[in-house]
C-alpha cells in the first residue's frame, strides 16, 4: 500500500507542475491512482470545468499514455480535499477522510471540519471528541454530498 501512495504522490507532483504551468487558472485538486495502469486527475477552474478543458488537460498529459490510461474530471459534488486550502474551504462541511496511519486507533473518519490550520485540521463527529488530523497523513479526503 505504501508503494501505491508513493506512486500517487509522485504522479500528483508531476501532474500539478505540468497542468498548472501549461494551463493558467486550472487547479489540480487531486490525482488518484485508480489501478496500476490508470489514474484520474480532478481539476477545477474559476469559470467551471467542461469537456473542452478536460481535453486540454488530457493533451498536456499525453506523455503518460504509454504507461497509464488517464481520466480527467471535474471535482463533482463530493469534491476531493488534499491541500490545506481545500480543508480551509470546507470548514463547516461534512467530510470523509482516510489516513495512512492510525489516529486514535482509526484510519477512517467522517465528520465536520471544525478548523483548518497550516499543518492539520480538526474534525468533529457527533458524540465524539474532535480529532486533529495532520495533512501529511491524509490519503483521501472528500466532501460528503448531503443534497
Amino acid at each position: 500500500m505504501q508503494d501505491v501512495r508513493r506512486t500517487e504522490k509522485t504522479l500528483q507532483r508531476e501532474v500539478i507542475q505540468q497542468v498548472e504551468a501549461g494551463l493558467p487558472g486550472v487547479e489540480v485538486l487531486a490525482v488518484e491512482l485508480v489501478s496500476p495502469q490508470r489514474f484520474c486527475v480532478y481539476v477545477d477552474h474559476p469559470t467551471g470545468v467542461d469537456h473542452a478543458l478536460c481535453e486540454r488537460v488530457t493533451n498536456l498529459l499525453r506523455g503518460y499514455l504509454d504507461r497509464y490510461s488517464v481520466d480527467v474530471s471535474s471535482p463533482g459534488l463530493e469534491r476531493p480535499l488534499r491541500k490545506p486550502a481545500h480543508f480551509a474551504g470546507a470548514v463547516g462541511r461534512r467530510v470523509s477522510v482516510r489516513t495512512s496511519q492510525e489516529i486514535g486507533g482509526r484510519k477512517r473518519f467522517r465528520g465536520e471540519v471544525l478548523a483548518a490550520g497550516d499543518e492539520s485540521f480538526r474534525l468533529g463527529a457527533k458524540g465524539a471528541e474532535p480529532v486533529l488530523i495532520p495533512y501529511d497523513e491524509v490519503v483521501r479526503g472528500n466532501v460528503i454530498d448531503e443534497g
